[in-house]
């Protein structure tokens, strides 16, 4: 495993690959707000071989660079995704995504169908209903006054992201590194940003194309997510035709990092389909 900095336009990505090429359909896998690639750490070992890995850190997020000004769209973002597969000569992938990271997917998957083989969304964002209250109140209160201080929405967040996780242990060790970026100064202006750019108006209007998607796909979510709810995974396996629904028992949002095990069996189901 290998980690690697790719410039996109003048800016750089983070990004490390895994797995074995081979026959099979390379994987790009994307993380969600406000996270990074590190939420695939324990599946990637899990994923079956003959398939070269992506893990990607999304601009604003882990090592990638800030966005100085780029567009954090969900659109925006997937279009760095296929810039991202045209530098590292890959021109089809299954892509899997988590929370925001599933509505990039979902953006790749309507608009660039070309690229995407296969489709995994993981307790992803779709339709309305996110970001959660507390970020909601936060991004209200930051646009009726810009003044919130950068601190106390990290606070806040921080208490936020904790529900996500069955794992108490796991939580604290995996919001620190996510939020560590985000803890300087210029961090915690980037971190406003991506406050800013959740909008759930994105997914609202794919949420009508969402019939279009042909590539093959599995939507997995936690039983007990307590942000995104499992009413939203069916109701989104339910909007994309064919899509199978894999409900992982006894974990929050973060699936990924709580069951790694499932996530992993389900996309190489997906992957063998």
């Amino acid at each position: 495993m290998r980690g690697e900095f790719i410039d996109l336009d003048g800016a750089r990505l983070y990004y490390y690959a895994a797995g074995t090429r081979g026959v099979g359909e390379p994987v790009v896998f994307l993380h969600g707000f406000p996270t990074s690639g590190h939420l695939w750490t324990d599946v990637i070992p899990l994923m079956p071989a003959g398939h070269r890995l992506v893990v990607v850190d999304l601009l604003g997020y882990g090592r990638s660079d800030p966005p100085g000004g780029r567009p954090l769209t969900l659109r925006a973002h997937a279009e760095r995704v296929v810039a991202l597969m045209d530098a590292l000569g890959i021109h089809r992938a299954c892509i899997v995504g988590h929370d925001v990271g599933g509505g990039v997917a979902q953006a790749l998957a309507i608009h660039y169908p070309a690229r995407v083989t296969r489709l995994a969304l993981i307790d992803s964002v779709a339709f309305t209903g996110w970001p959660t209250r507390d970020v909601r109140l936060a991004r209200t209160l930051l646009r009726l006054t810009g003044k919130v201080p950068p601190r106390w929405v990290l606070a806040v967040l921080r208490a936020d992201l904790e529900r996500g996780y069955a794992d108490a242990s796991r939580a604290v060790h995996s919001i620190d590194r996510f939020i560590r970026p985000f803890t300087s100064d210029e961090g915690r202006v980037v971190f406003m940003q991506h406050l800013g750019a959740l909008d759930a108006r994105e997914t609202r209007s794919m949420a009508s194309r969402l019939g279009e998607i042909a590539a093959p796909t599995a939507v997995i979510w936690g039983a007990h997510d307590p942000f995104l709810s499992l009413k939203l995974g069916k109701r989104l396996a339910a909007a994309i035709p064919a899509a199978t629904l894999e409900v992982v028992p006894g974990v929050r949002h973060f699936t990924p990092e709580d069951s790694p095990r499932p996530v992993a069996d389900a996309i190489a189901a997906l992957l063998a389909r």
